[in-house]
């Protein structure tokens, strides 16, 4: 797969910027875990990874995407407008009471496949739209991002011993792996490295850095040889593409000063 991985970073870019101004006009968001799943979601649907199709978003044969860190939506959002999912007029009503869009997904938006909010659900849906791809004879494929936070749910390793089992090799999860959650830093436990326990557990397993377009869309080349699920793992930075919002944990819900806002504006190329 050949892609210019410039248009990649242009577009991320524009992501970033577009997400910022929401956050900044309404005062509601979360730029952190946002900004770092940005070139994710970017190489997903520009980089010829995803099939989809705009107009007909209810597509039988559409790749689905799952997202279990919902309050990531605002990047999402802003790559459907992009896209033509929906018009540019619904996400200015975002933060304003009586809003189709909140600050979780919802299915009833053109686009989501799943109504976020409580964590720990996305990859056991995901693995339950792969076992369906394969019992109605589909090739679709269902891509699930989840955070690293996130894997601290017991229902995220249910899930994964339950894709092994069954051979989802149709199932593909991405961990945003930024090191931080809401409150705390998160380290590998005791009970050894996170790459090692889903292997264990019947996955392929490679680790790359999510902030590199070429080593994504690498990785996302080689599906069609896949014998078990395959787990991503993003190595990301909460807050990427902001100096002071890097690696800082008051960045997955804060809202920019007046100052930092224009720090932000310039350092993203406004």
């Amino acid at each position: 797969m050949t892609v210019d991985t410039e248009i990649l970073k242009k577009k991320a870019n524009l992501t970033r910027r577009e997400v910022l101004e929401t956050v900044a006009r309404t005062g509601k968001g979360h730029l952190g875990g946002t900004f770092s799943c940005v070139d994710i979601l970017t190489a997903l649907y520009y980089g010829g990874i995803l099939k989809f199709d705009p107009k007909n978003h209810k597509w039988q044969d559409r790749d689905r995407l799952v997202i279990g860190k919902g309050h990531a939506c605002l990047a999402l959002y802003n790559i459907l407008v992009d896209l033509g999912f929906f018009d540019r007029s619904r996400l200015e009503e975002y933060g304003s009471n009586g809003s189709s869009l909140g600050g979780q997904l919802n299915i009833d938006t053109p686009g989501v496949e799943y109504n976020t909010g409580s964590l720990g659900h996305a990859l056991g849906i995901g693995a339950g739209m792969a076992l369906a791809a394969k019992m109605d004879n589909k090739n679709y494929r269902v891509f699930a991002l989840i955070g690293d936070g996130e894997c601290g749910e017991g229902s995220i390793w249910e899930s994964i011993m339950f894709s092994s089992q069954q051979k989802l090799n149709n199932l593909i999860g991405i961990i945003d792996r930024n090191r931080l959650s809401v409150t705390d830093v998160i380290e590998d436990d005791g009970s050894g490295k996170l790459e090692d326990k889903l292997r264990a557990c019947g996955w392929k397993c490679i680790t790359i850095d999510g902030h590199s377009f070429e080593e994504i869309i690498n990785v996302m080349d080689n599906f069609d040889n896949l014998e078990q699920p395959l787990m991503i793992i993003a190595n990301t930075v909460k807050g990427k593409g902001v100096s002071f919002m890097e690696n800082g944990i008051k960045w997955h819900h804060s809202v920019p000063t007046a100052e930092e806002l224009d720090i932000a504006r310039k350092e993203l190329n406004f």
